[in-house]
């Protein structure tokens, strides 16, 4: 079952946008420019959508930030 999670590798400033990339199956780059327009459109309100969605999205547990294969 996939869960939305904010990574603790990867991410620039809080991971949403990575979360929502890796959920979707996209590229996070793409999540971020999409943000990025609809922000600058909505005139800021993307801003505290993204700061919502860092108190809300979890962190990545430490269990999946790491695989580690022994053989």
């Amino acid at each position: 079952m996939k869960q939305l999670y904010r990574p603790r590798t990867e991410r620039i400033f809080g991971g949403v946008c990575s979360g929502i990339g890796y959920y979707f199956d996209t590229d996070p780059n793409m999540i971020r420019i999409i943000w990025v327009v609809l922000t600058l459109i909505s005139i800021g309100v993307g801003v505290i959508a993204y700061f919502i969605a860092w108190v809300l999205i979890p962190e990545e547990e430490d269990d999946r930030a790491e695989v580690i294969s022994v053989t």
